[in-house]
């Protein structure tokens, strides 16, 4: 999914959004509180700010690595130098740099013209190209980044103003670009939305994470609420005693695959198959973590190291060069990927996996088919995603 549609690099798909900009603004205002800018050039979904319990999701290279703070930084400084009245339409590399370092002097950031600096600059400058933001005319960031040879781009100014969710105005501190508390609370449609827009941005809406009120919509308007997402975004709505899911079941509209490919996907599937073996995990397992109690069982650091260092020994042949021969760097990313599909949480003690995670577990039991009387006998679905014995496998769909 992109957040920004531009007419160079999704024509197709700008052309369907300003076909059909009326409805889909409507739909994207009453459904989550969004904001959709259409342009002749360009499309920008506008978030409202997410709450503390969303999954994180941040940047990413081209090489699928998480922009780090330094790269975060640069972005800024470019969109800063970018959106400077100085900055024509079209900008030479060097130019562009030589902006950037003189806007970070004044902001008082330190910067150095180091090979790692070098690198995030053109990391940042390569999501603003992915967005649509710059495109290189003649020459290539790549190139510039390897021999320092020039290069040209064009400037997309009419998009730069819309990158930020938020105006910055009366913002006196980055928390408060963060704050996702926004609208009425006392206001009857915002617990609606606010679950609604939970259930679409992250993987799973654990039950804990949910407000009195955002229960409350859930269990007296949950055929409301199905009904809504399905039409709009074609997701299916699957609540259980733990927490509550909507998926997407083309797989089209997720930005993270799970069960997926790659060394990280595939051992993160592994890992919590081996550790939920370990720990016999069942629907009564609680874990306190952060003050608060949660559903879960909870796989202590030791538990996992050795169980990825079996991975390794087991399957290592099949694993990129640079995961095989550190375990530890495979470990972070496989917390990673789990965490940001909510499927398992850091502790102190260990990693807390989630009940969903029964979900996974090979050679599941189907369900049988369910009559409208049954369904409508289990509107308010007591059933676990754990399964109820140790032995038994948990329920797919």
């Amino acid at each position: 999914m992109h957040p920004v549609l531009t007419l160079a690099r999704q024509p197709d798909q700008l052309i369907q959004v300003r076909r059909h900009a009326s409805q889909l603004k409507r739909m994207f205002t009453a459904t989550l509180g969004y904001q959709l800018v259409v342009e002749p050039t360009f499309a920008r979904l506008l978030k409202t700010p997410l709450s503390p319990d969303t999954a994180v999701r941040p940047a990413r290279t081209h090489t699928d690595k998480p922009f780090t703070p330094r790269t975060y930084m640069y972005l800024a400084l470019v969109c800063a130098s970018l959106l400077a009245s100085t900055t024509a339409d079209q900008v030479l590399m060097n130019a562009l740099v030589e902006q950037v370092r003189a806007d970070a002097v004044t902001a008082g950031v330190a910067v150095a013209d180091s090979m790692s600096e070098r690198r995030d600059l053109v990391r940042a400058i390569g999501l603003l190209i992915e967005w649509g933001v710059l495109s290189e005319t003649d020459g290539s960031v790549a190139g510039w980044e390897n021999r320092q040879d020039e290069a040209l781009l064009d400037v997309h100014r009419p998009l730069l103003p819309h990158l930020l969710s938020r105006s910055l105005s009366g913002v006196e501190a980055p928390e408060g670009l963060l704050d996702g508390s926004s609208g009425d609370a006392a206001e009857p449609e915002q617990p609606r939305r606010s679950l609604r827009r939970k259930l679409v941005e992250n993987p799973l809406v654990r039950r804990e994470d949910l407000t009195d009120s955002e229960r409350d919509v859930l269990s007296r308007e949950r055929r409301d609420v199905t009904r809504m997402l399905d039409e709009s975004f074609g997701l299916t709505v699957e609540a259980r005693a733990e927490g509550v899911l909507a998926y997407d079941a083309d797989e089209k509209l997720s930005d993270v695959a799970f069960p997926g490919t790659g060394t990280v996907a595939h051992v993160a599937l592994l890992l919590i198959n081996a550790l939920a073996d370990d720990l016999s995990a069942n629907a009564a397992d609680t874990v306190v973590t952060k003050g608060r109690t949660v559903p879960g069982a909870l796989a202590p650091w030791a538990a996992v190291d050795s169980n990825i260092d079996l991975l390794i020994e087991q399957y290592g042949k099949a694993f990129g060069d640079g995961y095989r021969s550190d375990p530890a760097s495979l470990k972070t990313a496989v917390v990673g990927l789990l965490e940001s599909m909510s499927l398992a949480a850091s502790s102190d003690g260990g990693l807390v996996l989630h009940p969903a995670t029964a979900r996974y577990r090979p050679e599941p039991h189907r369900a049988p088919v369910r009559t409208r009387a049954m369904r409508r006998l289990e509107e308010e679905d007591p059933y676990t995603l754990f399964p109820a014995q140790p032995d038994h496998r948990g329920e797919s769909t």
